[in-house]
């Protein structure tokens, strides 16, 4: 069943609509059935460079709201972490926190020293 047009505004609600299923996992085809699309026609509004584009922005917002609630939690995990590290009487919990620790850390300094490096290069190349 291919979607009828009547107009702009309905494509587009259409669109956000396969943008919102295909965000709630599955198949493309499983998408497409749920918004009352074909399959072919969902994969053609894929390769359109705008609907990528607003596809690839609604994940980055679901990314980011995940983001931020896994952001609330980090304390409540560093201390978890120290806690296994410098409190258990398990040799293997001990050691394993303790590499988590140490890799997150390096990680994060990594990440730090990245952005200060890309942001040095932006600069380089306003002037």
């Amino acid at each position: 069943m291919t979607a009828t047009v009547g107009h702009g505004q309905k494509l587009e609600r259409l669109r956000e609509q396969a943008i919102a299923a295909l965000l709630e996992g599955g198949s493309v085809a499983g998408a497409a059935k749920r918004i009352g699309v074909d399959e072919s026609t969902l994969r053609e509004w894929q390769k359109n460079p705008e609907f990528a584009d607003a596809y690839r922005a609604a994940r980055r917002e679901v990314v980011i709201r995940a983001t931020d609630k896994l952001a609330c939690s980090f304390d409540q995990a560093v201390e978890s972490l120290t806690g296994i590290m410098n409190g258990s009487q398990n040799d293997a919990a001990r050691i394993a926190a303790a590499k988590t620790v140490i890799s997150l850390t390096l990680h994060s300094l990594e990440v730090d020293d990245f952005d200060q490096r890309l942001a040095r290069l932006e600069e380089l190349l306003r002037r």
